[in-house]
């Protein structure tokens, strides 16, 4: 057994397993980077350069978008903007069957494109319109699944700040792994909505017959529209624009994009000083975190690295005589079984330092591997029984919604993501096409 054998077992090993047994993500790296310095990068001496890389690996400009892609959502929220926009695609969405199914789904990719949190979408759309759905008769599987889907999808369409810590951690270009997620995202919006039509034409009896209160006819059915959603939806087009063109930099967009939604919020007199408030302490909250946890991430990436597990993996893996599709196939599934168990920042530290070298080694298109790890976490957060959205919806949820609805409404989504993972995998274009196009 070599040395480097060793040195995975105890960093990848201890890691796993401090996660396993429900220790904080970041404590459980700094936990484990603090004795792999100690043993492999020369006691005191490895103390003082992993306290050098921690300061280094948060100071730097291409982490800047995280904060401002959260800002964005926040300030959506806490205005009551995000209501107006649910009023007006709802006014549009008439006579479908599960009709306040297909709102959701709708609703939700809006979010997406302007919201930097999967949490915050599915909170959101669970506490105002779970509610509706239920006393309007919708069985609880129809009304829980599409907002847990959508909320997932979140990862996918930009802005998102999970997809900004991945481009981070991996080294791939942040502003063709935001654009590489466009397609996939809608894609995927598509299908729910296909999905939940196929689903209620089959089985009439999960959602009730023309649910809605008042028909809006005319200007009075399209006034929010023009008025909440395609202002909101502009801001989407300004950022990926810029980011596509090549105007402005993944942090110069954030920006750009969090000052148009506060300046929107302002427009329509939704920006309290309360709602300020409570957006900036939400945002600080959950970039406090991120960072926290990239400081662990990039100093356990460095230690694996120094201790030879790193090379040794990836030559064991090489020297295997594999395919190069068998490799991305495998590291694939390995994803999706981490995502059973460990959330989607613990995967990245986990997989990242082993995977990057091999996609490198193999020239593997690096856009179109990262697409692909963005559907597996994004699955992660549907996966039962630790599935992050599964228990955002349990917490918002009344109690009629048992755990047992939560877990059979979320598996046709699964599988749908699944099938979109595959013709990723089979036709990289659905991934590389618009970062290329634009690029």
């Amino acid at each position: 057994m070599g040395n480097w054998t060793v040195a995975a077992w105890l960093m990848l090993g201890g890691s796993t397993v401090l996660l396993f047994i429900g220790m904080p993500v970041a404590l459980t790296f700094i936990t484990v980077n603090i004795v792999g310095a100690w043993l492999y990068m020369g006691g005191e001496a490895g103390l003082a350069q992993l306290a050098r890389s921690s300061v280094g690996s948060v100071a730097t400009f291409s982490l800047t978008p995280i904060p401002l892609f959260v800002l964005m959502g926040e300030v959506l929220f806490h205005t009551g903007l995000a209501l107006k926009v649910i009023e007006g695609i709802e006014r549009l969405i008439r006579r479908l069957p599960g009709r306040l199914a297909i709102v959701a789904v709708v609703a939700g990719t809006v979010f997406s494109a302007i919201s930097g949190s999967t949490i915050a979408t599915t909170a959101m759309l669970g506490s105002l319109m779970l509610p509706v759905m239920l006393s309007k008769g919708y069985h609880p599987t129809l009304a829980t699944g599409p907002i847990m889907a959508i909320g997932a999808v979140d990862m996918l369409i930009p802005p998102s700040a999970l997809t900004v810590l991945l481009g981070s951690l991996s080294g791939i270009s942040i502003s063709k792994l935001l654009i590489g997620g466009v397609l996939p995202g809608v894609i995927l919006s598509i299908a729910f909505v296909l999905w939940i039509l196929a689903r209620v034409t089959i089985t009439p009896s999960l959602a009730p017959r023309g649910d809605q209160d008042t028909i809006h006819r005319g200007w009075e059915r399209w006034r929010l529209f023009f008025a909440y959603v395609l202002p909101t939806l502009s801001i989407f087009a300004v950022v990926v624009g810029a980011l596509a063109q090549g105007w402005a930099t993944p942090t110069e967009c954030a920006a750009l994009g969090a000052f148009a939604t506060l300046v929107l919020a302002a427009a329509y007199r939704a920006l309290s000083w309360d709602a300020l408030l409570k957006a900036l302490k939400g945002t600080a909250g959950i970039s406090g975190m991120i960072l926290f946890i990239i400081l662990g991430a990039t100093t356990f990436a460095q230690i694996l690295s120094f201790s030879g597990a790193s090379n040794g993996l990836v030559q064991l893996i090489m020297g295997q005589g594999w395919s190069t599709g068998a490799i991305v196939a495998g590291m694939m599934l390995i994803l999706i079984f981490l995502g059973i168990f460990v959330d989607q920042v613990s995967m990245m530290m986990i997989t990242l330092p082993i995977f990057m070298p091999i996609v490198q080694s193999l020239g593997i298109d690096a856009v179109w591997f990262g697409v692909m790890f963005l559907i597996c976490m994004q699955l992660g957060l549907l996966l039962p029984p630790h599935g992050l959205l599964l228990m955002t919806m349990r917490g918002v949820a009344p109690p009629s919604v048992t755990m047992g609805h939560i877990f059979r409404a979320v598996v046709p989504y699964v599988a749908i993501s699944l099938l979109l993972l595959a013709a990723v995998f089979w036709l990289p274009g659905i991934a590389t096409a618009l970062p290329r196009w634009m690029g």
